[in-house]
């Protein structure tokens, strides 16, 4: 299983010097009371999807090879089958809609840290040291739920790599991360973020250049009322 190879694989069709709209990363949580949950996360190349379509008809461009379509729903089959052997996880679906470019995965987790475990254990088969990644947390007892992220160079080092305009399509793509709760949200510790008009949902949205320079922490603490 590599979800990172998945996401890199449609990460890949926007790399050409041609496609310049925005594509969006969505990481959706929904926590109850009782710290289960569900999550999704959706990789979304909609708004280029006619560019999309055109490069997926080539072998390769600019030295990449294009995934066939085959190819990568093969890859999100193998994400699948690893999250329904995983700790905590059940509920895993999927979808691929060719026609919009949009991916997404889905599954339920028993206890936030759940989703811990599967970022580790992810990394460690790509030779990354976990602490890279984001941690998530909830305290039952306080009703507080924590994400902490530290950036590192990884990201910035792998992008480096990258030919100048292939960097180009990143300027203007996004990542969101949007938690929901059964419980109103009291107060959050990240001051970007937002909650929502009926208190149990908050979003933060980035540029994913900024995360990639370090430039924002999507760190946060969100505190329920009890």
């Amino acid at each position: 299983m590599n979800l990172k190879k998945f996401y890199a694989y449609f990460l890949l069709i926007a790399l050409t010097s041609f496609l310049s709209s925005c594509f969006q990363v969505i990481e959706e949580i929904t926590i109850k009371n009782d710290g289960t949950g569900d999550v999704v996360l959706t990789i979304n190349l909609s708004q280029s999807k006619t560019k999309v379509a055109s490069v997926m008809l080539l072998d390769s461009i600019q030295g990449y090879k294009v995934p066939s379509k085959a190819k990568i729903q093969q890859e999100l089959n193998e994400v699948v089958a690893y999250l329904k052997k995983s700790e905590g996880i059940s509920n895993v679906k999927s979808t691929s809609d060719f026609n919009n470019y949009i991916a997404t995965i889905s599954f339920s987790f028993k206890d936030v840290s759940n989703i811990n475990n599967i970022t580790k254990n992810i990394l460690a088969q790509q030779k990354i040291k976990a602490n890279n990644s984001s941690t998530y947390s909830y305290n039952k007892l306080t009703k507080t739920f924590s994400r902490k992220y530290q950036a590192t160079g990884t990201a910035k080092t792998e992008f480096n790599k990258l030919k100048n305009q292939d960097k180009a399509v990143f300027n203007t793509a996004t990542y969101t991360s949007i938690y929901r709760f059964e419980s109103t949200v009291t107060n959050t510790s990240n001051p970007a973020s937002n909650i929502s008009k009926s208190k149990k949902a908050v979003m933060l949205k980035s540029s994913i250049m900024d995360l990639i320079n370090g430039k924002v922490n999507v760190s946060n603490q969100i505190q329920l009322s009890k």
